[in-house]
């Protein structure tokens, strides 16, 4: 029994330490993407850009697959509006990407005060574990940029998008590092 429990811990310590590594190899690459997006803020904008604009023309090709995968009527009808939706939005953000820019920046702002928000809730509910300090640091820092975009948004509507990115995914990629290395330690002792 005393064998079996052993090589359950053992084998949970294994797991623990090798999901670690993955995280801490994620958190690096982030930090990295992050620090790329910071330099070229214009660029990394016009990318996020792009993508966003392939991603919904792809989503739209799969909504229109499951629209004849059959079903009833009705489902069929919405996902081929879906679809046409998608594809609308999706190609409207590659022919007008500056316009498509000013967009998403408003959305990521959104996106940025309600992760900022969440950030602050999930720092409160895990005050008691170590690295969890990380997460209200994560979470201010987020608010904070979210104000920046609004108080700048005409003069910078251009930039801004691609260096906020770079700018949250450089903290993140750092707090999920801190805690990824807090996990380790935990295990580790």
């Amino acid at each position: 029994m005393a064998d079996r429990m052993s090589d359950l811990v053992n084998e949970l310590t294994g797991d623990v330490r090798s999901a670690s590594t993955w995280s801490i190899v994620l958190s690096v690459l982030m930090i990295a993407a992050g620090v790329i997006a910071i330099g070229l803020p214009m660029t990394a904008g016009a990318a996020v850009t792009m993508i966003v604009g392939w991603l919904l023309l792809f989503s739209a090709v799969f909504h229109l697959v499951l629209a004849f995968t059959g079903g009833r009527p009705g489902a069929v009808v919405g996902e081929i509006l879906l679809a046409a939706l998608y594809a609308f939005i999706g190609y409207y953000l590659l022919a007008h990407p500056s316009v498509g820019l000013a967009s998403l920046t408003a959305a990521i702002t959104a996106y940025l005060f309600l992760e900022g928000i969440l950030e602050f809730m999930l720092s409160y509910m895990l005050r008691r574990l170590p690295g969890a300090g990380w997460l209200l640091f994560d979470g201010i820092v987020t608010l904070a940029l979210a104000i920046y975009i609004v108080s700048t948004w005409r003069s910078s509507e251009s930039w801004v998008l691609g260096l906020l990115v770079g700018v949250s995914m450089l903290f993140s990629g750092v707090t999920r590092l801190m805690l990824s290395i807090a996990v380790r330690r935990a295990v580790a002792s």
